[in-house]
């Protein structure tokens, strides 16, 4: 069975432009998932003062997830 092309874009990360604070990862995680957008942006944000690895994590997602055009 053949995936087609609507079928794909329900699966990809996409960063959206609307919504973005930063560079649109917290967004992007949120819209995927069906999360609050609110919520994925305070578990980053946590991540990131408390470990540090949400930035790494940040920065990768944001190089590897591509922008809504």
């Amino acid at each position: 069975m053949r995936a087609t092309l609507g079928d794909m874009s329900n699966s990809m990360f996409i960063r959206p432009i609307r919504g973005r604070v930063f560079a649109g990862v917290c967004a992007a995680i949120a819209t995927h998932y069906g999360w609050n957008v609110n919520s994925v942006r305070l578990a980053m944000a946590l991540l990131v003062f408390c470990t540090g690895v949400g930035a790494v994590l940040y920065l990768a997602l944001w190089i590897a997830i591509p922008s809504e055009w």
